[in-house]
């Protein structure tokens, strides 16, 4: 009863009560975002700032990139044109594409888990646009959006990526006990395909303290398709030497102790 009265309490004021995740399990979950050294090296697309990312240098033979998650600029998807890659871009909140190409397209819609005027799965974007079984690449933006639309992926077009470039937001919320599950869920399912090579705090976010347990607010993290890696041992230098901050008025955040253990 008292449990229950102090989270409607909580309630009422704006505040969200929840079980934490254990210690033990949260540490277990960051050794698996340990990021592993492979046959290609890191190569970075993009500008230095935000919008550039690491990606390995095992690019010929894509075909397209999928970029949801628009910016004013899109030096990362410029990079992949210079290199022949069809790029395609979503995104609800702006009214057009910042690349004009004729090579790139641009859909006014969310990516989502449903399809309807305001909103489109990454299933159905796949299909209208690269049908077929060519590689692709995913590089994804959307204010934590992602973890749902991962989840929703179906098994055969999220095979069909060999590099997802990912901004993970909300990680704090590992913490949760019921965020956990989520993430948790995500995390292992593109781990089961990919190698996790590229893991970088996004200094916008800041950090968060749970315990003894310094936890990155948002994250930039690249993975390649296990097929195309030899994976020999853990990377060992953080941050990487092409790894920028993404403001640049704040100091960087090095990828904390307890992710590296």
């Amino acid at each position: 009863m008292l449990k229950h009265t102090a989270v409607s309490t909580a309630f009422k004021f704006g505040i969200s009560i929840a079980k934490m995740t254990p210690n033990d399990e949260v540490r277990a979950f960051l050794r698996r975002l340990y990021p592993v050294s492979t046959g290609h090296e890191l190569v970075r697309l993009g500008c230095a700032g935000d919008g550039g990312y690491l990606v390995p240098d095992d690019i010929e033979g894509i075909v397209a990139c999928f970029s949801p998650g628009v910016d004013d600029r899109a030096t990362f998807e410029e990079a992949l044109v210079a290199r022949g890659i069809r790029c395609h871009l979503a995104d609800a909140s702006v009214e057009r594409s910042p690349l004009a190409d004729a090579r790139c397209t641009f859909l006014k819609k969310n990516v989502g888990v449903v399809n309807n005027d305001d909103c489109i799965t990454l299933n159905r974007w796949i299909a209208e646009m690269e049908p077929g079984d060519d590689d692709l690449l995913l590089q994804m933006d959307i204010e934590g959006n992602e973890w749902p639309v991962l989840l929703n992926l179906s098994d055969d077009n999220l095979a069909r990526f060999r590099i997802i470039v990912l901004e993970l937001h909300d990680m704090e919320r590992l913490m949760d006990k019921h965020a956990f599950r989520i993430i948790h869920a995500v995390i292992e399912r593109l781990l089961e395909k990919f190698y996790l090579v590229h893991n970088h705090p996004n200094n916008y976010g800041g950090l968060v303290k749970a315990k003894e347990i310094e936890i990155p607010r948002a994250l930039e993290v690249t993975l390649l398709r296990r097929d195309r890696a030899t994976p020999n041992g853990f990377v060992t230098q953080f941050p990487h030497p092409l790894d920028h901050t993404n403001a640049a008025d704040r100091p960087d955040i090095v990828l904390p102790a307890a992710w590296r253990a």
